[in-house]
């Protein structure tokens, strides 16, 4: 290279005779480092040729000569300047072009896995057509009240569901139906009308008996043959029961009592004897119940107490709901196509599912959720329904594995036209008609109880695969695990049946949520004290930060003191809060295991607090930015859940449903104040040694405030926090704080007794003199010296060495105890 200095250009034939390339890099440094390179200078080829021997610029930082005028020469040039041809740099001329850039490597994202009953392992979530979900949800037989099975069947649903919309942006399509025609409903709707007509009649007492006894004999048969513990055990009982009723009116009859009396003791028969009297009403009299009408009374009340039950327990409402009263025609179309494609046949006009001819299909393929209860008889009649599982039933069909698609109607049973004659749906087929019907031939989701998989679920399969002709209706199964009370299995028998209603007596719908949540869905979940107690705590565990958090944001500061210098303890939290919120949705794409996410969020709030009580310490500040960003976050997340039901910018709503938020923003301005005059106020009367006001600072604090649902939380050095609780929440903590003051004032008044008691003694002891002290001991020594001292044991033998110098050493040690006595300022004279 020459330059308009006259210097010589370089002998490069030695730098490229290397053939090692690091060594040829390492030389022409060298040469570079002794020589001025300013722009303006012209390049010969002999320097091009230099660095085109290099293939990439070094990485060795010594040798950064070399990397500059590499990317140089290589961004100016392009290519190769043509042989002798000099290539000019002009300053004024060249430019700087971007270097390369290349992309992180990044992680690879958290898929959505889910239990699928259909394989029973987690599999990746994919729904058929892009986010959108189509779910259907099998829902209630409407024929009694809701109880705890279901809401943890609905409440565990409803939680999905709002997890893949709202977490996961899924456009959730979700399908529920109302089981209103079922053997079930039509039983318990005809024995509750005929024993309507039966009271209407206001049967004589003695008419009365005369009709037990002639149920009892019936239901002492059922009970001799019924072999299901629970249901024997529910059985005897109803037994028991009316026959203790039954005595008190035999003996009131005989004894010719007035009719008041004898009424009384009717009315408590007919209560007691309810489903005895409408199980045998129904056995003489059920087959003349022929109205329609009487048959849909019952599921229209029974649906109507559903619904108002799964909105007291924030579950959304389905997207759409089918009642199989609605779809007969629709079930009907269905019935027969699966006839035509050759899969039922008819019989007695009934038509059946013909499981032998599915099975044999090579595209089909039967019992694909709980292969291993194919052939349950009993599983199989508990799903064809008590009025459908009669000889003659039976004996329709072709093999007792199939299943009926449609029932004709005995007398006594609602009925609809149909080209069999005039019957009613099966059971499995309900579901299958409505789903296909709104979802089509394959749907991403189906959901139900554990105990539905065989054989309602796997017939469902079954059927709709017949009719669509694919396998593939359903693509994931989710079913909600069982539910127990107290470790047992819920049954009317062992007076654990607990209706929602009744739950919610004694919980809020965000506790039973709560409970729900730190549970798996697909697992059993044991409904019991020690269950909610946890609930109840985490719930309190996790107010208690959020009202911490809104306290600390009330606090005035200007708009620049909003946003505070972070020091380690801030990064380190901060950190916290992003490890925490990838748990967190691991947990959630891990079969949306939620709960490892409420045990996460257990553990920022923990780490929050460590926070808080740190700075709290060192009289500085928590940063308001990081903690309102956490506790916006876990307000997001559990509104998520649905465990926040109305609208609520941070943390639990205070106060009734709809009022919360105005109830906060309005009255919190007014408590600060009160606050703050309260603050001055004690601050004087401590001053001014004036006890009564403080007195009466803290009545406002302990018994005026928490009946209002208004919590002062007095700390030394530091403002008074405000919080607005639940009024219930701060009355039991009142109780409690009080049960607590009571059992220390108790245990402090007797630990004074037992210390008047000691002194007592001690004094009592005191007064003795030493020349009297063994005297009274005649069961243990016989003779003493002048100074009282026991020379002889009881038995008259002479004291040994030993115990004669143990005596005289407590005798000194009265002596000693005696003349304190002495000395004291009352100078003895207590005697």
């Amino acid at each position: 290279m020459a330059g308009s200095s006259g210097q010589q250009a370089p002998d490069y034939r030695s730098i490229l005779s290397i053939s090692d390339e690091a060594a040829r890099a390492q030389a022409l440094n060298e040469h570079l480092s002794t020589r001025s390179y300013v722009q303006g200078y012209s390049l010969s080829q002999a320097d091009v040729d230099a660095f085109r021997q290099l293939s990439t610029p070094p990485a060795d930082p010594q040798l950064f000569h070399v990397a500059r005028w590499f990317r140089h020469i290589e961004a100016l040039l392009g290519s190769p300047c043509g042989k002798g041809q000099p290539c000019r740099l002009q300053a004024s001329k060249g430019r700087r072009v971007q270097p390369q850039w290349s992309p992180p490597a990044g992680t690879q994202p958290c898929r959505l896995h889910l239990y699928n009953s259909l394989t029973r392992n987690k599999e990746v979530f994919i729904p058929q057509d892009g986010k959108k979900v189509t779910w259907y949800c099998c829902g209630p037989t409407v024929y009694d009240a809701s109880h705890m099975g279901h809401a943890r069947s609905y409440i565990s649903f409803d939680i999905l569901r709002r997890v893949l919309k709202d977490y996961f942006k899924f456009d959730v399509f979700y399908c529920m139906n109302i089981t209103d025609i079922d053997d079930k409903i039509i039983k318990r709707a005809r024995q509750n009308h005929l024993f309507e007509q039966y009271l209407e009649k206001r049967p004589e007492a003695a008419q009365l008996l005369e009709d037990v006894q002639a149920a009892l004999k019936p239901f002492s048969v059922k009970l001799n043959e019924t072999t299901d513990p629970d249901k024997k055990q529910m059985l005897e009982r109803i037994q028991h029961e009316v026959q203790l009723a039954t005595e008190p009116l035999e003996k009131a009859v005989q004894s010719r009592l007035t009719g008041e009396e004898v009424n009384s003791c009717v009315e408590v028969l007919l209560e007691e004897a309810k489903d005895l009297l409408s199980d045998w009403l129904d056995s003489t009299l059920g087959s003349d119940v022929t109205d329609n009408s009487i048959f849909s009374k019952l599921p229209k009340f029974w649906e109507g107490e559903f619904h108002r039950d799964m909105e007291a327990l924030n579950v959304l409402p389905p997207d759409v709901l089918t009642r199989v009263s609605e779809y007969v025609p629709e079930i009907v179309n269905f019935v027969q196509k699966i006839v035509d494609n050759g899969y039922g046949y008819v019989s007695n006009g009934s038509v059946y599912f013909d499981t032998a001819k599915f099975a044999s299909s090579e595209k089909h393929s039967y019992g694909k959720l709980v292969p291993e209860a194919v052939g349950d008889q009993k599983a199989l009649q508990e799903g064809e329904g008590d009025l459908s599982i009669s000889a003659d039933r039976l004996s329709e069909k072709r093999s007792p594995n199939d299943f009926a698609l449609w029932k004709a109607s005995k007398p006594g049973e609602p009925s609809w036209p149909c080209p069999w004659g005039k019957g009613r749906p099966g059971w499995h087929i309900e579901c299958s008609a409505m789903a296909g019907t709104l979802l089509g031939a394959s749907m991403d989701i189906h959901g139900g109880g554990f105990d539905l998989r065989f054989p309602h679920h796997d017939n469902e399969l079954a059927q709709s695969e017949a009719y669509f002709e694919n396998d593939c209706w359903v693509r994931y199964f989710l079913h909600t695990g069982h539910l127990t009370i107290a470790g047992c299995k819920m049954s009317k028998s062992l007076k654990n049946f607990i209706t929602i209603k009744d739950a919610l007596k004694k919980h809020s719908a965000r506790q039973l949520r709560l409970a729900f949540l730190m549970h798996s869905w697909k697992d059993t979940l044991d409904y019991s004290s020690n269950t909610m107690e946890s609930a109840l705590q985490y719930e309190k565990f996790l107010n208690e930060f959020f009202l911490n958090v809104k306290d600390i944001l009330r606090a005035p500061v200007d708009i620049t003191g909003q946003f505070e210098k972070w020091g380690e303890e801030e990064a380190e939290l901060n950190k916290n809060f992003y490890d925490k919120k990838t748990a967190i949705h691991e947990a959630l794409c891990d079969n949306v295991d939620t709960r490892t996410v409420m045990e996460e969020m257990r553990a920022l709030v923990s780490q929050c607090n460590l926070y808080m009580a740190a700075r709290k310490a060192m009289r500085k500040r928590p940063n308001r930015a990081l903690l309102e960003n956490i506790a916006l976050y876990l307000t997001h997340m559990l509104k998520i859940f649905g465990a926040i039901e109305e609208e609520s910018s941070l943390g639990f709503p205070v106060g009734g449903s709809g009022t919360s938020l105005n109830l906060e923003s309005t009255v919190m301005p007014y408590l600060q104040v009160l606050s703050e005059f309260r603050e001055g106020v004690r601050k004087i009367a401590r001053e001014q040694k004036v006890p009564e006001v403080l007195q009466l600072s803290d009545a406002l604090r302990d018994d005026i405030l928490p009946e209002l649902g208004v919590r002062f939380e007095d700390h030394e050095g530091l403002p008074t926090v405000v919080k607005l609780v639940d009024r219930n929440t701060l009355l039991k903590e009142r109780e409690e704080k009080r049960q607590v003051e009571e059992e220390k004032r108790k245990k402090k008044e007797e630990a004074a007794r037992r210390k008047q008691e000691q002194e007592a003694a001690k004094l009592a002891k005191m007064k003795i003199p030493p020349s009297e002290m063994f005297l009274s001991e005649t069961d243990k020594y016989s003779k003493f010296d002048e100074n009282g001292l026991p020379t002889h044991d009881a038995e008259g033998k002479e004291l040994s060495k030993g115990q004669a110098k143990k005596v005289k050493k407590l005798f000194e040690a009265q002596e000693k105890l005696y003349k304190e006595y002495l000395q004291m300022p009352q100078n003895g004279s207590f005697q």
